[in-house]
């Protein structure tokens, strides 16, 4: 028998998750006969909301809860470490969860954490929807969101510690203009598209400005299996752009494999960056430039700005929003 989950109620109301949570908790702010679709199809589909959870504002557990996809778990690494010290020296234990598609659906994880009665939340960008974010506020559950900077207005108690991945593009695209180059293509990251968002902002913006538009957004769909099997196809039928910037390692080091392939050189036929640093892009020949994010400060400066939001610490009450820089480090695929 299928367990009805809050998703199911909100569905069969036709409402919000942050509505039906409203209405669990009792709150005053739902109008009566919203209230009474939302019970209506409460007492339908026989939901019961967990007990312990609508007593969560009553209880402490020095636990905090870390949100991320399991396909990044490499990549964020560093920021895992930065996270994982801070709360070690503020006594706050860890619990970890895990999303993957088609095995921990964000409506399990945001059960669990509710039921787990954490003290806060760390998410990952791409984790949570707004409106799953809103559920969490409802019960009354602090958030800091690491990675990229939210867009729009923030929901009640949401720090945001980030990197601005569109002020990088932008500054970016803004150089390769004063050295003649304008033909300029960034490969999509399914991975990460909180941050391609950004990024495309950023070439876009840098575009207008010049009165061009930026038309080189390359994407692919799931019928390939990997960047490099769908680069190695595309780049036999178009010509690499003077400027290609991709997200991670692995799809820089699928370019240039798919480009060489192609009998195309690099940086000579077309230059390459890569925003995400690791240890492989030095291991490749040619370097592959990149930037230098310090992570491990993003995951420490995301959980001491959540420990200071548990204790309502008067420092971070009309500011939880911190930017952490960032700077070029070019190598020998750029020139």
């Amino acid at each position: 028998m299928k367990r009805i989950t809050i998703y199911d109620v909100a569905k069969e109301a036709d409402v919000s998750l942050a509505t039906v949570s409203r209405v669990i908790n009792d709150s005053n702010v739902v109008r009566e006969d919203t209230r009474m679709r939302v019970q209506q199809a409460i007492e339908k589909l026989g939901y019961k909301p967990n007990a312990i959870a609508q007593g969560l504002a009553l209880s402490k557990t020095t636990t905090i809860s870390i949100v991320m996809s399991e396909k990044l778990f490499a990549y964020n690494a560093k920021i895992l470490n930065g996270l994982m010290d801070v709360a070690k020296i503020y006594n706050y234990n860890i619990m970890f969860h895990t999303t993957s598609k088609g095995i921990s659906k964000m409506q399990d994880v945001i059960e669990s954490i509710i039921k787990s009665r954490v003290d806060g939340v760390i998410l990952f960008n791409d984790n949570f929807s707004e409106d799953e974010m809103e559920v969490l506020h409802e019960y009354q559950i602090p958030m800091v969101v690491v990675g990229s900077k939210l867009k729009g207005q923030k929901i009640g108690n949401v720090g945001n510690v980030y990197i601005n991945f569109e002020r990088m593009a932008y500054e970016f695209v803004n150089e390769c203009f004063e050295k003649g180059i304008d033909d300029i293509s960034m490969v999509e990251d399914k991975l990460n598209l909180s941050m391609m968002e950004q990024l495309k902002a950023g070439v876009d913006r840098a575009y207008a400005e010049k009165g061009l538009v930026f038309d080189k957004y390359v994407t692919y769909d799931d019928s390939y299996k990997s960047s490099y099997t769908f680069l190695s196809d595309y780049y036999k039928n178009h010509k690499p752009s003077r400027m290609v910037i991709t997200f991670r390692d692995s799809q820089a080091i699928a370019l240039m494999n798919a480009c060489k392939e192609c009998g195309y050189s690099i940086p000579d036929d077309t230059e390459l960056v890569c925003i995400l640093n690791s240890k492989y892009l030095t291991m490749m020949r040619p370097t592959i430039s990149t930037y230098n994010i310090p992570e491990y400060d993003l995951g420490a400066v995301a959980m001491r700005l959540l420990t200071k939001m548990l204790v309502e610490d008067e420092t971070v009450k009309q500011n939880k929003d911190i930017e952490i820089s960032f700077s070029k480090l070019f190598r020998e695929t750029t020139k």
